[in-house]
């Protein structure tokens, strides 16, 4: 816990500033109302990999300040933490321009600015954020949704989350589609996942907001990750616990990365690519590169041959 008694916090802000977040893990994205004192309390413990401060919607503009001061207070006397902290300002033109510079010498990891539309967004959002901190966004409307692939001006802005609900209303559909086996959905994650990673960009996929409906949950989990997903966004522990489950990389597929890097990096170091390998067939380069890709996954680092 980052304060011992709640009752008793400090009314001025700390001089604390936790080190940037270590770990590229991306299973989880915890959401945290910043008026819960009691979830941010927790921010240094939490499992999540990766933890939302949320000032946009869920804040009534009536209390956007106290939100806003209750996360820099926390900040200041946190610490450590494990979680990637994140701060979702409102859109830059209803007062995120303003969020981003008064926060940006506390100690967080990245801004997400919500509602983005195009480049000239991310470009003046670069402009206000210090240069250690990574630029999010969250993809809530059609006019991001059809350029995602072009947005990705600065090595900075690394992220995107997908605001399905935002977005269905942005493109004229219903909220009732949402459910695992409707088509156009899938193309919405599919083209998403694609965009993204086609622009360099991570995709995280959207918040399912039945908290306590987690057979629901682990089987959106389930697909994304067949999908290529790598994580999700949450709103509590429980889905945390699951989602961090589902996109973990199971013992299987890491004694495979391990085994057809090593084989392969010998097997190279003889002028030879492409071999059958008695364990796990034929790997070639591409194969190799897949192993890399899983190893980086879980932290691990690697040197290619």
């Amino acid at each position: 816990m980052i304060f011992e008694n709640l009752e008793t916090i400090p009314k001025t802000f700390g001089n604390k500033k936790k080190n940037p977040c270590s770990h590229q893990r991306r299973r989880s994205n915890m959401m945290l109302n910043p008026l819960n004192l009691k979830h941010l309390n927790r921010m240094d413990k939490s499992p999540a990999d990766m933890i939302t401060l949320n000032l946009e919607d869920a804040i009534a503009p009536s209390r956007k300040k106290e939100a806003l001061h209750n996360i820099a207070l926390f900040l200041s006397y946190m610490e450590r933490s494990d979680s990637f902290i994140i701060i979702r300002t409102n859109p830059l033109n209803e007062g995120g321009a303003e969020e981003i510079s008064f926060l940006n010498d506390f100690g967080f990891d990245a801004i997400r600015i919500a509602k983005v539309k195009d480049q000239t967004e991310i470009a003046q959002a670069l402009t206000l954020l210090s240069d250690n901190k990574e630029l999010h966004i969250s993809l809530e409307t059609k006019e991001a949704f059809e350029k995602l692939n072009t947005l990705r001006i600065d090595e900075r802005l690394t992220t995107a989350n997908l605001g399905i609900l935002d977005l269905l209303s942005s493109l004229g559909l219903p909220q009732s589609i949402v459910t695992p086996d409707n088509p156009t959905i899938d193309y919405i994650l599919s083209k998403f996942l694609v965009d993204a990673k086609t622009a360099g960009i991570h995709p995280i996929s959207f918040m399912f907001q039945e908290y306590n409906d987690t057979e629901t949950f682990k089987a959106w989990c389930e697909q994304e990750k067949k999908m290529g997903f790598e994580g999700k966004a949450c709103m509590g522990p429980k889905q945390v616990n699951i989602a961090n489950t589902v996109f973990s990389i199971n013992e299987y597929e890491i004694e495979r990365a391990r085994h057809i890097k090593s084989v392969f990096e010998e097997h190279s170091a003889q002028g030879i690519n492409g071999f059958m390998d008695g364990k796990y067939g034929f790997i070639d380069e591409p194969i190799y590169r897949d192993a890399l890709l899983i190893l980086n996954n879980i932290g691990e680092e690697y040197a290619t041959a």
